[in-house]
């Protein structure tokens, strides 16, 4: 093979990288895909040609990795920068009014508060850990303060970038997002209805199918699994703070990651309890199950 060829193909594999995780960010991210199912799985297939014909130019990075990779005998354990700490629970408007009032004491203002509040997914807590903007690390929550290293399974999502864009702000150097991963409710019955004609147990919900899917040591099974994830708290991140969660949410949604939908401000508790109203309506409609909201200060 002549220089010129390595050359050209080394091109091509770069630019079917971006036009793929370009794709990939407006269909699962902004969910306003740009190009057909068939045209994507195209680009992929010439991706996938390219890369076995050219091996010396493979990268972790690129898209083709959400195939799966070869199994793994055990997950090995790491620890998280910064705990992942449980959510305390609060089941009435009095529990609020309490919770309210503890903040109030810490902060020691009597200035309306501002409340981010979101969706409680159901799935299974991760954390994701990109290094120079490529994703260097993936976990689960474990005991909140060491989890399992699942790097494998979770770069099989397709709504995880395996490089963060920088199109709209700059990426730091370190960056650590927590999120949820789950299995829509559509894709779960489609699992369990193929599981049961092969005989096999079916899975009792979606977040057990999440679960199960996150903790296959053969990351081939994972990929086969239509999981998602949506992205909701940070660990570290170098050299950046945020004056609102809100702002954080924008900034990972620049950066490729999908942020929680449906987050509202409210800036009482009577907004809180009056959103909660709707989305328990809502909440059979969605296309992946909750379990109540979060509700955060937004400053």
């Amino acid at each position: 093979m002549t220089l010129e060829s390595r050359t050209s193909a080394e091109k091509e594999i770069l630019e079917l990288r971006q036009q793929i995780e370009k794709h990939n960010f407006q269909y699962h991210v902004l969910d306003d895909p740009l190009i057909s199912d068939a045209e994507y799985d195209r680009l992929f297939r010439r991706l996938v040609e390219l890369e076995k014909a050219h091996p010396q130019f493979a990268s972790l990075d690129s898209p083709t990795q959400k195939v799966g990779a070869p199994p793994l005998d055990k997950f090995s354990t790491v620890q998280h920068t910064l705990p992942m700490l449980s959510l305390n629970n609060a089941c009435s408007g009095q529990e609020m009014e309490e919770f309210e009032a503890r903040i109030r004491r810490f902060i020691k203002n009597t200035q309306p508060i501002e409340y981010a509040v979101e969706p409680k997914i159901d799935g299974v807590a991760v954390e994701l850990l990109y290094v120079d903007g490529r994703l260097s690390l993936g976990s689960t929550r474990g005991d909140g303060i060491r989890g399992e290293d699942i790097t494998l399974n979770l770069k099989t999502i397709r709504s995880i970038p395996l490089t963060l864009q920088a199109d709209q702000r700059q990426v730091p150097e370190r960056v650590e997002v927590r999120g949820e991963v789950f299995l829509p409710r559509r894709a779960f019955q489609l699992i369990n209805r193929e599981r049961e004609e092969e005989g096999q147990p079916v899975f009792a919900n979606p977040r057990n199918a999440a679960a199960g899917s996150l903790k296959q040591l053969d990351s081939t099974i994972t990929a086969k699994r239509p999981l998602d994830i949506f992205c909701h708290g940070a660990g570290v991140i170098a050299g950046v703070q945020f004056a609102t969660h809100l702002e954080f949410l924008a900034a990972i949604k620049d950066w490729g990651l999908k942020p929680v939908p449906f987050t509202k401000t409210c800036r009482t508790l009577q907004e809180i309890l009056d959103y909660q109203s709707e989305m328990e309506v809502r909440r059979d409609q969605l296309p992946y199950e909750i379990d109540g909201l979060v509700v955060k200060v937004n400053s």
